[in-house]
Parts: C-alpha cells; structure tokens; sequence
C-alpha cells in the first residue's frame, strides 16, 4: 500500500526540534500574511449579491422572524389555552425581530459592500448647473 503522508524520521543528522521550530515559522508566516477569515467571508459573500439577492434575503429573514414567533404564540396557546391572545402577542415580538433583523443585515450589508466610485454616481440636478 502507498503511504500519502511522509512518515520517515528525519536522517540522522538533522535533529528533530529543528523541523519544529522551521513548521513554527511558517505558520506565524501564514497567520500573518492571511486576513481575517470572517471579514474575507463576509465581504466575498456581499460583494457577490445582487439587488434581487440582497432583497429575497432581507424578505426571507422578516417572513421566518414572523412565522417562527407567530408558531410559539401558537403552541403556547394550546398548551395554556388561553385562546388566541399569546399568538398575537408573540406575532407583534416575531414582527419586532424581523425589523431587527431586517435592519441589522442591512447595515452588515452597506458595512460590507464597497464605496461607490466615481463612474457609480449619479449626478444631481444641482451638479448639471
């Protein structure tokens, strides 16, 4: 059978601390030289999204917000039986959170998104003048 990783021990006149301390170095070398792997992540992910993107994302986390509260409301409704009063009141928290969270991935997404140049302006009525 073929090995896939070299496991032979290092000749004889090398000594080991040596390959440590060389694998140490490169790896300070690479931690360096890479960014933050979140803010990467996160500006790939916005820069790749398109209005109609950005919009079924935004759309689709204020519909969970409000089903997801409106769906505990519910559940505690038939578990206290109490009618439909903990359904709406927990329909207006599932509101409350997904204009939160529409809000908050809004602002990710301008933080994210990059600053407009030049050719990405559009001039006003008083810059015609």
């Amino acid at each position: 059978m073929a090995q896939s990783r070299n496991t032979k021990r290092p000749p004889s006149g090398e000594r080991p601390g040596a390959l440590t301390s060389d694998l140490a170095a490169r790896i300070k070398r690479a931690q360096a030289s890479e960014e933050a792997p979140g803010d990467a992540e996160l500006s790939a992910a916005n820069r790749n999204f398109s209005g109609w993107n950005r919009g079924m994302r935004l759309g689709t986390e204020f519909i969970a917000a409000i089903l997801v509260g409106a769906g505990i409301g519910y559940l505690l409704d038939l578990g206290l039986k109490t009618g439909p009063w903990l359904m709406l009141v927990m329909l207006l928290v599932g509101f409350a959170a997904g204009v939160l969270n529409v809000v908050r991935s809004a602002a990710e997404m301008n933080r994210a998104a990059p600053p407009p140049t030049a050719a990405m302006r559009v001039p006003d009525d008083e810059e015609d003048e």
